[in-house]
């Protein structure tokens, strides 16, 4: 799929989709998602070698295919969520354990929140900013730029700061660490070595 392509569906996603009544569109992701695993491509073949290194040989087909709805479930819900008020989000999100966290930030100590890739980020961050907690983040920068730009103003309209992991004007380490000093939430997506600098580690009897 070209860059321009894959601009052009985003951008009808973020337009678009909102008009589609919600059971038709969850509807809509849910076929994508099991088309997509029916092909088997590259990314479900990965998913699958991962789902075997924990889970086992069994039932690894039917584990991707709930892994590959999921996946596109996220998709439905980030397109959609700009247009969540508030309850829509109190509905969505079920806490717990958040006066930890209150505890830490109303001391005046900044906490660094690393998170891996699970569940629908774009929503947890979107709730706790509506909470009242500020977050702060790092984004990869994506192809195109204009992709990557239409990222950063969508989540920047949820009220969370984020910065380019690389090409910024400033240097976002920098950044995040005046926000710690601040006493601010920094969320870090911490399951994917972007940098390759990352430590190797025995990770279920394999090297990760």
């Amino acid at each position: 799929m070209s860059e321009r392509t894959t601009t052009v569906l985003y951008t009808l996603g973020w337009s678009l989709l909102r008009r589609v009544p919600e059971p038709a569109g969850r509807a809509a992701f849910r076929a994508l998602a099991d088309a997509a695993w029916l092909r088997r491509g590259p990314g479900v073949r990965r998913l699958e070698a991962n789902l075997r290194r924990v889970a086992g040989p069994d039932r690894i087909r039917a584990l991707s295919r709930a892994g590959m709805r999921s996946y596109l479930r996220y998709f439905y819900e980030m397109f959609m969520l700009e247009s969540y008020t508030d309850e829509d989000m109190r509905a969505r999100v079920d806490c717990t354990g958040i006066e930890y966290l209150e505890d830490i930030l109303a001391s005046g100590r900044g906490v660094v929140a690393a998170l891996p890739h699970m569940g629908n980020w774009d929503l947890a961050g979107a709730w706790v900013t509506r909470y009242g907690i500020p977050v702060t983040t790092v984004a990869e920068r994506l192809k195109p730029e204009s992709l990557f730009e239409r990222f950063v103003a969508f989540r920047e309209g949820l009220g969370i700061e984020v910065l380019p992991l690389t090409g910024g004007s400033t240097h976002s380490f920098g950044v995040l660490a005046r926000r710690l000093r601040q006493g601010r939430l920094v969320c870090l997506l911490a399951d994917r070595d972007l940098t390759a600098t990352g430590v190797e580690v025995a990770f279920f009897g394999e090297p990760a």
